[in-house]
């Protein structure tokens, strides 16, 4: 669905009834906040963009209070969960909130399911493999399932994720920095970012999309969780798709979907941080950057553990011994 044509569905409708009354009220629900949020607006005008935003706002609205009186949660069940109102609109899925503080994510087209069941598997492997202290450095699996729509008969495998509150994407940041960041401020988040790799790498996966979008911040106690594992795979195998608008970010490997390894996700994760940074960034994390960004896959570190040791060597001569610095997402 295009966003002119929710935008005009919304606003020709007085009620919800009017809105939702269809034979397929949960997938006319999906169409129109795929169209209308405002993560996937793109590089819409001001007029669009606000015009979208109030409809947005108009249906999640609707679709909370319920057709007909009843609650929404109480219309659409998918597997054992409720669908709450949507929480984030992701590259390939919608995030729902569900019960118990979990997240439904849910892709709009089925042919994505093979890459719903790689998230799964790859958050099952680095549970049951990875070091338990820097597990929530990724996203907790509650649970994946396939669920039929009883109106189109289409199958999706859906995953459950545990919510955790507070959290701002790397695309936030930099929103709210427009400038570039601090240098300082960006080392903490380059460590735990790099923890994260190193946890995924150990248990012998390869994250394949380390992007803004991607990796998540807690400020004020300076968190990271690295989400959206749909694009993973093993080492020595490719990529198996590129997140769309973000083709430039990849290295070649990925780009020509040759062997990847752990050196991809360097790669990307070092783009994210200099992207931080801007023009912020000392000559000394410069350096630092470019040999994380060798164009060979081979010329690359591919220990993130490793890697982190030598970080924290160039973040000692340039600052000093770590102290902890309050960061806050609006300057």
């Amino acid at each position: 669905m295009r966003t002119d044509e929710a935008i005009s569905l919304v606003t020709a409708a007085r009620t919800g009834t009017d809105l939702f009354g269809t034979d397929a009220p949960a997938r006319r629900y999906r169409e129109l906040v795929a169209a209308l949020h405002p993560d996937r607006l793109g590089t819409a005008d001001d007029r669009v963009r606000a015009a979208a935003t109030d409809a947005f706002v108009q249906v999640t609205s609707w679709w909370r209070a319920g057709r007909g009186g009843r609650p929404a949660t109480d219309q659409v069940v998918l597997g054992a969960y409720r669908l709450g109102g949507l929480a984030y609109a992701g590259d390939l899925a919608d995030l729902y909130d569900a019960d118990a503080g979990r997240l439904l994510k849910v892709p709009r087209d089925p042919a994505d399911n093979d890459l719903m069941a790689r998230e799964a598997h790859a958050l099952r492997t680095i549970e049951e493999q990875g070091d338990p202290r820097y597990l929530p450095y990724v996203p907790r699996l509650v649970d994946s399932f396939r669920h039929r729509d009883a109106d189109t008969g289409a199958e999706r495998r859906i995953n459950v994720l545990a919510a955790v509150p507070g959290l701002h994407s790397l695309t936030d940041v930099r929103r709210a920095y427009p400038d570039g960041l601090d240098a300082r401020d960006v080392a903490w988040m380059w460590r735990r970012l790099l923890v994260a790799l190193g946890l995924a790498h150990r248990a012998g996966v390869v994250h394949g999309a380390v992007l803004p979008p991607h990796v998540l911040i807690e400020p004020d106690g300076h968190g990271v969780v690295l989400v959206d594992w749909c694009f993973s795979t093993a080492p020595g195998t490719a990529v198996p798709a590129l997140v769309p608008g973000h083709q430039d970010w990849y290295p070649e490997e990925i780009r020509r979907k040759q062997p990847c390894g752990p050196g991809s996700d360097i790669w990307l994760a070092t783009g994210c941080m200099t992207w931080l940074m801007g023009r912020h960034a000392p000559r000394e994390l410069r350096s630092f950057a470019d040999g994380c960004r060798q164009r060979s896959l081979r010329g690359r570190p591919d220990d993130a553990w490793q890697l982190l040791g030598e970080l924290d060597e160039v973040l000692e001569r340039l600052y000093g011994p770590r102290t902890f610095r309050p960061f806050t997402l609006n300057p």
